[in-house]
């Protein structure tokens, strides 16, 4: 059960040099118990050389110490936060920043061999190219593993120029380049496989989990050939963009501008393997704008072109195709989304009038602007405020159905439909349910995550009734249980939604007019 945390503990921390010691393939490990839960930070599960696929790590003598988190993945492209946003989302930038960045944390109640409890794997967000594993205090993992009795893992890997550059081009050399940083999660998830009873967990009940960019790799690995039997359920939160993977002609034409910005010649690739990461990432970023500037309007994803993974050996299938909708049919899921998403980023929702709300419907739905206004009465009754007009997200939901109604027709699993609508009360009310907001819910966080969250006595009882309902998730591929309204599967036909708000309510498209009219409106344009 979720409670505010406790002040005193008998023994909050034992970190001896014999306690907590467990073997793995490379050699013996040593973490430290708190709260009554074994965790070890920093574990590596891969070494690798700039663009090549990682290998195993070197075995090592002795017991090495695992007592704090492994070095974070470069990156040049990181958002900057405006000082509220920075106050509620206490953002970590880690304490050391290095290219070997293969590391995973692990957070588990019993590292007996026979527990078998079921393992969830937690991939971060920040597209393919920011974030770490340690990037909010949201994804600690302690009160998850500790009121679900599941192992928790997390982990770092390769991003942006360093895990997503096509050098394929230039040689058999550097085959694999355009995603390695993939191929990294892949060989986290091979180490699993591989050491994660000696944790107490099962490796045949695997759930892998991310939130917006890590949804999105969550996609990703279940299009992955490689990852094939590795993990057996799927969460993807804020994340079904991008739902396309970059083809290759285009993963090409990155690289061809990266040497170009550099004043290298094909001949002089190698050169890359040893250049400042600062240079080299600049050069992507630049990169990038000039390839997306050579391609036509209806090309350009909708958020810009960015790093992600490329369609080639690794990834032999674009999301959503015939082949790719088969090759993961067996594997249950749970999506949705905030929402508000990212309007509370682009826009001081406090200081929407009525004028702006009506002028911004106007700009955006024309002729259309009253049906939209009745399908969102419909869709959100309670809503009353101006900002309300304009600040419901219609990028992340629209993709969860498409989403979910590609999952349902492969028919071979289940696939459960949520949405987050919680409005947070701190910063006057301006951050509602934005992108993220739902992290300390799912790990029980709200106690690290006062200034996100408040803190109240609601927040500890939603976070207390989702947590729980991707715990059951992951132990059995479905989240229903006894704090929730009965969540059946979703299909076209019933549009079944958990709402996740103060008072958690099953509905039946609700907002799927409202859905329709942003389409058509996104079509138009």
């Amino acid at each position: 059960m979720s409670t505010q945390p406790k002040s005193q503990h008998k023994t909050p921390i034992i970190a001896d040099s014999s306690t907590v010691v467990v073997q793995t393939s490379s050699g013996k490990i040593r973490g430290y118990i708190h709260r009554d839960i074994h965790t070890f930070k920093g574990i590596p599960y891969g070494e690798a050389r700039r663009f090549m696929p990682a290998e195993k790590p070197v075995a090592w003598e002795g017991i090495r110490s695992c007592l704090c988190y492994g070095p974070t993945c470069p990156t040049t492209q990181a958002p900057e936060f405006s000082d509220e946003l920075e106050f509620a989302f206490q953002p970590n930038r880690g304490y050391r920043v290095d290219e070997q960045c293969l590391t995973l944390n692990l957070w588990s109640t019993n590292t007996a061999v026979h527990a078998k409890m079921p393992v969830m794997v937690w991939l971060h967000g920040g597209g393919f190219a920011n974030g770490s594993a340690i990037e909010f205090p949201s994804q600690d993992g302690e009160n998850l593993a500790q009121n679900g009795e599941v192992v928790l893992v997390s982990l770092n890997h390769r991003l942006n120029v360093l895990g997503f550059l096509d050098l394929s081009a230039y040689g058999t050399k550097y085959k694999h380049s355009a995603n390695v940083g993939a191929v990294d999660m892949v060989m986290a998830l091979e180490w699993l496989h591989e050491n994660i009873a000696n944790f107490g967990g099962d490796p045949g009940n695997v759930t892998i989990f991310g939130q917006s960019g890590g949804g999105s790799k969550v996609m990703c690995l279940m299009n992955a050939p490689s990852a094939k039997g590795l993990f057996h359920k799927a969460i993807v939160q804020s994340g079904t963009y991008p739902n396309h993977f970059t083809d290759k002609h285009i993963s090409q034409k990155v690289s061809t501008a990266l040497l170009e910005e550099l004043k290298l010649g094909p001949g002089q690739v190698q050169a890359l393997e040893t250049m400042p990461y600062e240079q080299l990432a600049n050069a992507g970023t630049k990169a990038l704008e000039k390839v997306q500037a050579s391609m036509q309007p209806d090309e350009v994803p909708a958020l810009g072109l960015e790093w992600n993974p490329v369609m080639d050996d690794f990834l032999p299938y674009q999301i959503g195709s015939p082949a790719a909708n088969a090759f993961s049919a067996v594997i249950p899921l749970l999506v949705g989304s905030v929402k508000n998403e990212f309007v509370p980023f682009e826009m001081d929702l406090r200081k929407v009038t009525e004028e702006d709300a009506q002028f911004m419907l106007q700009e955006k739905y024309g002729d259309q602007k009253a049906a939209y206004k009745n399908a969102l009465q419909k869709a959100y009754p309670e809503a009353k405020k101006a900002s309300e007009l304009i600040d419901v997200d219609l990028l992340y939901r629209p993709l969860v159905i498409h989403f979910a109604n590609q999952k349902y027709t492969a028919g071979d699993a289940p696939v459960y439909t949520y949405l987050f609508t919680w409005q947070s009360p701190v910063m006057d009310n301006s951050l509602g349910a934005v992108h993220c907001m739902d992290l300390p819910f799912v790990f029980d966080n709200i106690a690290l995550c006062e200034q996100m969250t408040g803190g109240g006595k609601e927040a500890y009882i939603l976070a207390e009734r989702i947590s729980q309902a991707w715990v059951h998730f992951a132990r059995t591929g479905n989240p229903n249980h006894n704090l929730l309204p009965n969540w059946p599967a979703y299909t076209p036909e019933n549009g079944a939604v958990m709402i996740f708000d103060n008072v958690c309510i099953l509905k039946n498209h609700h907002d799927k007019a409202l859905m329709q009219i942003a389409i058509r409106a996104k079509s138009r344009k």
